[in-house]
């Protein structure tokens, strides 16, 4: 069922517009928690309540458009009005539920349906916001093309999220991490199942979500995925078997399981080659930046040096100004020099220029210790990134060898089975002996 959503204002127009006679027939089927009782009556009655804010579009109107040969009864209209205000945040808001039915282009009568929300909440006096609207009304309108079997638009249906041929290697590596839940596994066949009509269609939507469609060994039509696992179609696509034989033809003209797998085994080691490629390509261009950084880091720690040493050196010859500044001079000086004044000057200056000293020294030490520190932190990233880089190249390195493992032995099972066919043959041609023996021919028959 296609939604299509649009915020508004104008409920005056929208009543008029939804009431048109153009229709072969209109049907206002429910009008929930307004006052009045009829549709325009209604709409100015939220216009009203909406002066209290400073909403504009205060109506939302959703359109429910079922494909034009489904049998939709209303109370399939009405659950899935009520799983979209239950997606948007409009449980409980005053809703109107209208259906049309309309005489298309080709003659055929056709049934839709509008439903329209109040998006003012009266208590709280405010507009209920309705962000990424059309994103949630898609994942409502693709539910319910799965529940009623419909065959889904292609641009409704999610595709090549699960192909691990398309992965990027954070992709690869989260996939790894998590355990694929079984849920979405049905998803992913009831979707290609969904929007195919024929087998090459189907197998196509299928390699789209990471699957192979393939000929079992025992269950019919199966699909394997890429670490080798195999789904038997009419089970996880939840379909009839005869409609899966239906659909999808000829068994025989399908890839054997050990084909499919070889095929499988060898796009996915060339995948794995890919992404270590690329960790190369990262080791290499993260090393280039850590030089980089190194460099630009070595150079504003010397500036940062030079600039503290001059500062120290001018706050220097300053205080050392200030100190000389207080030994007076002429009679001054000399009645100073009389009384000890003098003295207990230079004694003062002197302990000021061990202070400032000492004060200097810890400053340098201190700069040093934070220079030395982001040296530091610079090459324990460094360090962290090679390790990391070093663990992702091993653990891809063994999932090459896992699909070469896969490879060698669907390859080996392929062998068995082309010489056990062959045996059988050549048993079945054999030509048989009746009546003959070693010692000649048989005379007592």
């Amino acid at each position: 069922m296609i939604l299509v959503v649009n915020p508004r204002g104008g409920g005056r127009d929208l009543a008029q517009h939804l009431m048109k006679t153009e229709n072969e027939r209109v049907e206002v089927a429910q009008l929930r928690g307004f006052i009045a009782g009829d549709l325009d009556g209604a709409f100015r009655e939220t216009y009203a309540i909406s002066r209290g804010t400073r909403c504009q579009q205060y109506l939302f109107s959703l359109s429910l458009n079922p494909p034009k040969d489904a049998a939709v009864e209303d109370e399939a209209f009405f659950r899935a009005a009520d799983r979209a205000e239950a997606k948007l945040g409009l449980s409980g808001q005053p809703r109107a539920l209208v259906f049309h039915e309309k005489r298309g282009d080709d003659g055929q009568v056709r049934r839709h349906a509008h439903a329209v929300w109040s998006r003012i909440d009266v208590e709280e006096m405010k507009a209920i916001p309705l962000p990424h609207s059309k994103r949630k009304l898609q994942d409502v309108a693709r539910e319910l093309y799965l529940e009623h079997g419909w065959t889904m638009p292609r641009g409704l249906a999610v595709s090549g999220e699960h192909d691990p041929r398309n992965f990027s290697l954070e992709q690869w590596q989260q996939a790894k991490r998590i355990k694929e839940d079984p849920r979405e596994i049905k998803a992913a066949f009831a979707d290609a199942w969904a929007v195919s009509d024929s087998k090459a269609a189907f197998a196509h939507a299928l390699q789209e979500r990471g699957y192979w469609l393939a000929r079992g060994d025992k269950r019919g039509y199966v699909a394997v995925d890429h670490r080798g696992e195999v789904y038997a179609v009419a089970k996880w696509a939840d379909v009839k078997t005869a409609a899966v034989r239906e659909r999808l033809g000829d068994m025989e003209a399908l890839p054997s399981l050990a084909d499919a797998k070889i095929e499988i085994a060898r796009t996915m080691q060339a995948k794995m080659e890919e992404f270590q490629r690329e960790v190369r390509q990262r080791e290499e261009r993260e090393k280039r930046d850590a030089e980089e950084r190194r460099a630009a880091l070595k150079a504003t720690q010397e500036a940062e040096r030079r600039e503290r040493e001059a500062a120290a050196q001018r706050r220097a010859q300053d205080e050392e100004r200030a100190q000389q500044a207080r030994l007076r001079k002429g009679l001054a000086g000399l009645w100073d020099r009389i009384r000890g004044e003098r003295k207990r000057t230079l004694e003062r200056n002197r302990l000021e220029a061990e202070a400032a000293m000492e004060r200097d020294q810890a400053q340098r030490q201190q700069l040093t210790a934070a220079q030395l520190a982001q040296r530091r932190a610079a090459l324990q990233e460094r360090a962290q990134q090679r390790k990391t880089n070093t663990a992702i190249t091993r653990e891809l390195r063994e999932d090459a060898k896992v699909f070469q493992r896969m490879e060698t032995d669907s390859e080996a099972e392929r062998n068995a089975r082309r010489e056990a066919f062959k045996e059988r043959r050549r048993t079945e041609d054999r030509p048989r002996r009746r009546g003959r023996s070693r010692d000649g021919p048989n005379l007592d028959r």
